[in-house]
């Protein structure tokens, strides 16, 4: 069986659009979910936004070995500390760039059943939530990449365009 939904790579054009929220959390949005869960598993991933695989909804699901947490609308309410690390992301394969964030948030959001959800979240479970968070509003991690950066990755970056336009 074909998957519904196919991870996106960069630079499809729908990795850096905002996304619109979700007025139900109904079948369609929780087999959107499921999707994801499946994508994200499949490429050993530990989070992943609707927009990585097409749909430009207010969606994001992250695992790190703790259980799946589905959140559909999420906003964070609060932030705490900083850490900086290199982040990668499915849907720019072998690019790592290295990212501050903050160490503690409190989201809220709704959950895969359409129940209010509030989450005070810190370490790798707070950053991969805000870098999917990032990718409802169009932002990716290579928006944070400094100017060495920036040309450490230009090669991969040109390589990842020519494999998009291959594929098209």
């Amino acid at each position: 069986m074909e998957a519904r939904y196919q991870l996106k790579l960069y630079p499809d054009v729908v990795l850096q659009r905002k996304c619109l929220p979700v007025n139900d959390v109904d079948g369609v949005i929780r087999e959107l979910m499921d999707s994801m869960a499946e994508v994200m598993y499949t490429y050993r991933g530990i989070g992943l936004a609707a927009p990585q695989v097409g749909m430009l909804w207010r969606v994001i699901i992250a695992d790190v070995g703790e259980g799946l947490i589905t959140l559909v609308n999420p906003e964070i309410l609060q932030k705490d500390g900083n850490d900086r690390l290199q982040e990668g992301c499915l849907s720019l394969p072998d690019i790592e760039v290295d990212v501050e964030r903050k160490h503690s948030i409190f989201v809220r959001g709704i959950d895969a059943n359409g129940k209010e959800a509030s989450l005070e979240l810190a370490g790798l479970i707070a950053r991969v939530i805000q870098h999917e968070i990032d990718h409802l509003n169009g932002v990716l991690i290579t928006d944070y990449a400094s100017a060495k950066e920036n040309l450490l990755i230009k090669r991969k970056l040109k390589a990842l365009k020519t494999q998009f336009k291959a594929r098209m």
